[in-house]
């Protein structure tokens, strides 16, 4: 038995078990497309070192964004690590890849399940209202008139 781990760290074994979740939910929706009315909002690190998105959406988004991967998603593959898709931007089709570690917020509204994820402060927010997953949107048409949806993640933050 080796003497150099002091001691458990409960809120990171915690953690990592539920950006397993988070992995599955994505696995799901790669190999079966999302059923029925599940969707997923994803917050993410756009600064994180292997957050990979374009220098376009880096700007604009310099510390977080918050995607939505519903009807307007493609190529959705889920890695080892990470995760791509592709989403269309102001009618622009762009892959972005996106590691589990940079995640700090996953939810599905529909099943009214979320998840925060502080990346090494171990915050988990379990035990969120339905209310919490009625963020106020903007949209804006893209494309074939379809409606992108930009959300600020200050909408899902509790007050």
């Amino acid at each position: 038995m080796s003497n150099d781990i002091l001691e458990i760290n409960y809120d990171n074994l915690i953690e990592k078990s539920l950006k397993n979740v988070v992995i599955e939910a994505l696995k799901i929706a790669e190999d079966n497309g999302l059923p029925g009315e599940h969707h997923f909002y994803i917050t993410f690190k756009t600064n994180h070192p292997r957050t990979r998105i374009s220098a376009q959406l880096l700007n604009q988004y310099p510390d977080e964004m918050t995607i939505v991967l519903q009807h307007q998603f493609s190529n959705l593959e889920v890695m080892e690590n990470k995760f791509s898709v592709d989403l269309s931007f102001g009618g622009v089709l762009q892959t972005l890849t996106i590691p589990f570690d940079a995640i700090i917020y996953f939810a599905d509204p529909h099943a009214k399940f979320g998840l925060s994820f502080n990346n090494g402060e171990e915050s988990l927010n379990k035990d969120l209202q339905s209310d919490d997953f009625l963020p106020e949107e903007n949209s804006k048409k893209v494309s074939g008139g379809e409606t992108a949806r930009v959300i600020s993640i200050d909408d899902f933050r509790k007050k």
